[in-house]
């Protein structure tokens, strides 16, 4: 026996399907709102990483000093969608600004002219809003340096003594010890022990075979801060106590000499002379300039640069200069008139990141007896470039110098560039995969060096 059971309109039953459907609908709309805040959250996210990605891009294409020669007009062109603002009166273009904030639209090419030697201070804007970048402006005058390309030899004499690696020996019991183990490491800079300056190998090995197994306190250089560290010196198997240390105090090599200025200082290599151990740029106290014979050239090939080989004359007659100062931009010091007299080229003005061109451009080297211009292609210009030796991307063209080097080879650091009559850069780098290709820096980056 079936029992039906009828409702109402205004029955439980119809009730709970409305509230159900109520619940439905409530749960339907929940959904679609989380849908749309998830959707609005990932375009937010994408926005912040295109804005990102645009800013990184920009600040990239912008380099962090810009120089500009007094009294010339000068045109950049970053192609960006910033404005800049300078905090000094420029004049931009044929207008007289006044004194206070100017306004650049780095969105189109913008000719300068400044008619000082100055600096100045620019605030890069993105869209006009956001600050982006500080770039110092600075006006300079049109310096002239006769480029010399030819071969020297390098001797320095580091501040402190270099640690080139640290380990184990053994001991006088024949176990292996290691006494500097977590305290010196590569690289690091010995100036002081015990309170005395020391300046070559011999005094650091003195010194600590002389301590009897007493506390030694190193102050040393690392990273380009001081600090002290203490080490126990052991005996080795022959009783003499060791630190377990191995050390350098001077450096050798061959480059070229890129210029010499009416105020005797040259500049050379076009890169920081590095420790072979180490990689580390040798911080140095001074240094001599020597003549170099070039002796036998290795060409190069791919996966292996090739190599200039010098004769060095290192009697003390026959000093070129004085080195002064190992930095990344080069080597630098001072010459004497020995030098001078094998300067056989007429000075040339210097060439600024903006007018250098992409196209024919020449090196000057010295592959044989005598420096040579040889051609090159300047196949891209990187103003904004972080490494600032590769701020010049070159192609050997010369058929002469391909021949005779397969390109660019080692010891052709510094090799003078020079574009429509100016001396843009140096020489600095093999592409290894391709020696025909390879790198240099702007002559300005060059000359930061006698300005700060």
């Amino acid at each position: 026996m079936r029992e039906e059971v009828d409702f109402d309109e205004s029955g439980s039953l119809a009730s709970d399907r409305r509230l159900q459907m109520v619940e439905s609908g409530e749960r339907r709309n929940k959904r679609i709102r989380r849908f749309k805040i998830l959707v609005i959250g990932i375009w937010m996210a994408f926005a912040g990483v295109l804005l990102c990605l645009t800013v990184y891009q920009i600040r990239k294409k912008i380099p962090s000093r810009i120089y500009f020669t007094a009294g010339e007009k000068q045109k950049i062109d970053f192609g960006i969608p910033a404005t800049g603002e300078l905090k000094t009166a420029a004049e931009v273009g044929k207008s007289n600004i006044p004194a206070g904030a100017v306004t650049i639209d780095l969105s189109t090419p913008v000719e300068v002219r400044t008619a000082e030697a100055k600096q100045y201070d620019m605030s890069v804007l993105l869209f006009g809003m956001i600050p982006i970048k500080k770039v110092d402006v600075c006006v300079i005058e049109r310096t002239k340096l006769v480029p010399m390309g030819i071969p020297v030899g390098l001797y320095m004499q580091s501040r402190g003594v270099l640690i080139v690696g640290s380990g184990a020996f053994e001991g006088e019991d024949g176990k292996q010890v290691s006494p500097s183990q977590n305290l010196l490491k590569s690289g690091d800079f010995i100036l002081k022990i015990n309170g005395k300056s020391v300046s070559s190998k011999e005094e650091v090995i003195g010194e600590i075979e002389q301590s009897e197994g007493r506390t030694i306190c190193f102050w040393i250089k690392r990273d380009g801060t001081e600090k002290e560290v203490s080490v126990i010196p052991r005996k080795n198997i022959h009783g003499k106590y060791k630190a377990g240390i191995w050390v350098r105090d001077n450096f050798q090599g061959v480059g070229t000499l890129t210029y010499v200025d009416g105020e005797g200082n040259f500049g050379a290599v076009g890169h920081g002379i590095a420790d072979s151990d180490t990689g580390r740029i040798v911080d140095v106290s001074g240094g001599s300039l020597y003549p170099t014979e070039i002796v036998r050239v290795e060409k190069g090939k791919q996966g292996s640069p090739g190599e200039m080989t010098g004769r060095i004359s290192y009697q003390q007659s026959m000093i070129l200069g004085g080195i002064t100062e190992n930095s990344v931009y080069g080597v630098y010091g001072k010459y004497n008139d020995q030098l001078i007299a094998c300067a056989a080229n007429d000075p040339l003005p210097i060439g600024l990141k903006q007018e250098i061109e992409c196209g024919p451009a020449e090196i000057l080297c010295s592959v044989e007896k005598e420096p040579a211009l040889y051609e090159v292609e300047i196949t891209a210009i990187h103003p904004e470039n972080d490494h600032i030796n590769r701020g010049i991307e070159l192609r050997v063209t010369d058929e002469k110098l391909l021949q005779k080097t397969g390109g660019i080879i080692q010891g052709m650091s510094g090799s003078p560039i020079i574009q429509n009559g100016k001396l843009i850069g140096a020489v600095t780098h093999v592409l290894i995969s391709d020696p025909e290709k390879g790198y240099g820096i702007f002559i300005e980056n060059m000359l930061e060096n006698h300005r700060d």
